[in-house]
């Protein structure tokens, strides 16, 4: 589905809307030693408990689409998510 590069929403720092520019969200790399990742490894890599075999779950086919909005006045970003699943959303290369 293509999105329009720009959308009309409201910016909290300006109090008004705005024209705002959307990006495509991209997450950071996650952390080596955050509480998961601890949990996980004393559940998998320690002492002599065998393999330890995680439930199957079926994954879901889609993704809500999350985009970084900007305010073209005050600069301010924050996430703009569109409340539908798809498959595929990009950003239109034409308005």
């Amino acid at each position: 589905m293509n999105i329009p590069k720009s959308v009309k929403t409201y910016c909290k720092k300006c109090k008004k809307h705005t024209e705002h520019r959307l990006k495509t969200f991209k997450p950071g790399a996650a952390r080596a030693m955050s509480k998961g990742q601890r949990k996980h490894l004393k559940k998998t890599k320690h002492g002599y408990g065998g393999k330890f075999k995680f439930p199957i779950k079926p994954k879901k086919q889609t993704k809500k689409p999350t985009f970084i909005a900007e305010c073209p006045v005050c600069h301010s970003k924050r996430y703009f998510v569109i409340p539908k699943r798809m498959k595929k959303a990009e950003i239109a290369a034409k308005e």
